[in-house]
């Protein structure tokens, strides 16, 4: 059988294994629609097929496409009876067929700072057994106000540093609750036309200006639910987050990055965390699978990549593994020619890690190389303290949130 690059990053690559660890794991359950599913998520085609299935003519699908696409995406319709430029008619034929149902929100964390945390509920495979938990997190600045949202419930991966590469992969999520997570926050923060925040503190929120695709997950490993929530995300005549505001972060699925650049056409943002393969290998166990030399050529084939689109490399400050002069040295050598900007992330400690974070004072000298290399290279200071939302960490349990791991997310999420 001929397989595709999609094919062999997605389904074969699941079962794909070495003597010393699995380097993909196998989803434990897959997604079952509801009777009543909700058209959050639907591409304008799947919404006329949506419409044809409950007998739209087909005169009047386009108008109708647009009219509750407007509804859902610009005014953040919740109700089928609140779309009242359709007939009564429609609305109940909608009502009786589909919801507008995105995640449900069980928890909200609000930080002193404006930093919020939801923790989103999904269903499980199964009736009657314990619902599934993701969460996003919205990260307010003073010119811009990131929200990171997941794509799976656990992760494909397992990378040695990361706490959610720690966990079971349960199921990939489906492009409708990937953009729920965008109208959760919007719900929440009342970033609707004519709409109040919910219930709780809402002094100096902000409008959902960014998005990264950081949270829980691998995204190219759930690459097509991934592509269609993210241009729906992006269109202009909804949500309307352009994508250069939206930033996919992938820990290096190779056959993936160029589809990615061609079918997304999001900024591109790649987990690198050391600067050869024999570390990487431990830190990134993918990396034995997609060493770094084919990872970068990807990076510098990815389309639309100039100095104004330039890839964000990401890499995880660890004391005496990753962040001496030699290291710092080898990273810009190794990126030369590649349009990038370096994240340095101080590591987030948790129960059970081997690692622990690099001394400020080194993640300050390493990051001094990197700008005076010609590289942007910030070091952000700590927000945040008072809730868990930390990269690496996110997961359904409710923490403090230390200055190390509030660094750690805000930096994560200044990409552009």
């Amino acid at each position: 059988m001929t397989t595709t690059p999609a094919h062999d990053a997605t389904a074969s690559a699941s079962h794909s294994a070495r003597a010393d660890g699995v380097l993909e794991k196998t989803p434990l359950e897959r997604y079952v629609p509801p009777a009543k599913p909700s058209l959050v998520g639907l591409s304008r085609a799947a919404l006329a097929d949506a419409l044809a299935g409950i007998g739209v003519s087909a005169g009047q699908r386009r108008m109708r496409v647009q009219q509750i696409w407007n509804w859902l995406y610009v005014r953040g319709a919740e109700h089928f009876a609140d779309m009242t430029s359709l007939s009564k008619e429609l609305r109940g034929l909608l009502d009786r067929h589909f919801t507008l149902a995105r995640p449900e929100v069980v928890a909200e964390q609000v930080s002193s700072d404006g930093t919020r945390k939801w923790l989103l509920r999904l269903p499980g495979e199964h009736a009657g057994e314990r619902p599934h938990e993701v969460e996003c997190v919205y990260i307010p600045e003073t010119d811009r106000a990131t929200l990171c949202i997941s794509s799976q419930v656990g992760c494909t991966l397992n990378c040695r540093f990361c706490h959610t590469g720690t966990q079971r992969l349960v199921r990939n999520l489906t492009a409708g609750e990937i953009v729920g997570q965008v109208m959760v926050a919007r719900d929440r923060l009342g970033d609707w036309p004519h709409r109040a925040a919910a219930p709780g503190p809402s002094e100096g929120a902000r409008l959902v200006t960014n998005v990264v695709m950081m949270g829980m997950g691998e995204p190219l490993y759930n690459f097509e639910a991934v592509r269609d929530a993210l241009l729906v995300v992006a269109d202009g005549e909804g949500l309307a987050i352009s994508k250069r505001k939206i930033t996919l972060s992938t820990s290096g699925v190779v056959p993936m990055i160029a589809r990615a650049g061609a079918e997304i056409g999001v900024m591109l943002a790649v987990s690198l965390h050391a600067v050869n393969d024999e570390l990487r290998n431990e830190l990134v166990p993918l990396n034995r699978k997609y060493p770094i030399a084919q990872l970068l050529e990807a990076c510098r084939n990815y389309p639309g990549l100039t100095n104004a689109r330039r890839i964000t490399f990401e890499y995880v400050m660890l004391k005496g593994v990753n962040d001496s002069l030699k290291d710092a040295k080898a990273l810009v050598k190794l990126l030369k020619g590649i349009p990038a900007k370096i994240n340095l992330i101080p590591f987030n400690p948790w129960p059970g890690a081997t690692y622990e974070c690099s001394d400020w004072e080194q993640i300050e000298k390493f990051s001094e190389f990197i700008f005076n290399a010609g590289y942007s290279s910030p070091v952000r200071t700590p927000r945040g303290r008072d809730i868990l939302a930390a990269c690496g960490q996110l997961k359904s349990v409710t923490e403090k949130l230390s200055a190390r791991e509030r660094m750690t997310l805000r930096a994560m999420a200044l990409t552009d």
